[in-house]
């Protein structure tokens, strides 16, 4: 199944399930108030809201509707970097930028190495989970900035609770599967990071959340490691990978993030951006009025504007 939250002409938040014809949404409100409380549900709630989905008793078209995140609100978000092509084109692009020749130098000679702890453990870290957005829905430039850009990802949501979870039950805790696109102030970023913390206003701001443009459920998904990841600005092929060259998998992430800790349904957990999947690698940048698409198997495609106010 494919979730949806939507909003009517009234403005109310609605959950829903769009159909295979990718045009007719499932009407859910009559026995569901949002996405997160049939995740929350378990499999109680899922054959609910799948008699609901055969019965097809109350439908909007998807033309009629505003999407907004899938759930609006997480109970959580992580994030992570899972990617060892991005990790390294990444921070090859800062050394150039803030080291000049030296850096170049550095690159070149392969100097550039990433942290041995990053193949020991996957990093991650809390984003703001206020700040989502779904599909459509345009970014707001913060105002501190003049370097944004885009991270192409997969996240999962966590559909049962858990601790100390194994490694080989990890995926049994997850609900389903949607696009993430992590928006970065990256001047700030890098500024801030220097400090030896963060991200912080490199990631946080109003709208640099965005989920969508619908969770499917991990029975829809058979291999979630073999799914094509695409990023484009304004129709342009920007970069693209494939989930397969993940270094780290969500079944780490999830066993690690899990020790001595509990996750809840409703968490978000991304995977981080895939090799070729943001500005940064390319050293290009974004411009007020730009349009990002991420495109992901199976996925969907999540589409958003960038606007300077």
């Amino acid at each position: 199944m494919k979730f949806i939250t939507f909003c009517s002409k009234s403005g109310k938040e609605t959950p829903g399930i769009l159909l295979e014809d990718l045009k007719t949404v499932v009407d859910l409100s009559g026995k569901f108030g949002s996405v997160l409380e049939i995740v929350e549900g378990g499999e109680t709630a899922l054959e609910e809201a799948s008699e609901l989905q055969q019965s097809k008793k109350k439908t909007v078209f998807i033309a009629d509707i505003t999407l907004k995140a899938p759930i609006p609100v997480p109970a959580q978000i992580r994030d992570c970097m899972m990617f060892e092509k991005h990790l390294q084109q990444a921070s090859n692009q800062f050394a150039k930028r803030y080291y000049g020749l030296l850096g170049k130098i550095l690159v070149a000679l392969g100097a550039v190495k990433i942290p041995k702890v990053w193949y020991q453990q996957p990093i991650y870290y809390k984003a703001n989970r206020f700040s989502v957005i779904g599909h459509e829905e345009d970014v707001i430039w913060p105002c501190y900035s003049d370097l944004m850009d885009f991270e192409c990802e997969i996240a999962v949501i966590i559909g049962k609770k858990g601790k100390d979870i194994p490694k080989d039950r990890a995926l049994d805790h997850v609900f389903g599967y949607l696009i993430f696109n992590d928006m970065s102030a990256r001047d700030a970023q890098f500024q801030e990071m220097k400090g030896r913390l963060g991200p912080s206003k490199g990631k946080d701001f109003d709208t640099g959340n965005i989920l969508g443009p619908w969770l499917v459920t991990k029975d829809e998904i058979k291999d979630p490691y073999n799914l094509t990841m695409i990023a484009r600005v304004n129709g342009e092929e920007w970069g693209r990978g494939n989930s397969s060259e993940m270094y780290h998998r969500f079944e780490d992430l999830i066993a690690h993030v899990s020790k001595s800790e509990t996750l809840y349904p409703g968490e978000c957990l991304g995977s981080g951006t895939v090799g070729n999947g943001c500005g940064l690698e390319h050293n290009r940048f974004l411009n007020p009025g730009d349009v990002v698409e991420l495109e992901i198997d199976k996925l969907g495609v999540l589409r958003n504007k960038i606007v300077k106010l």
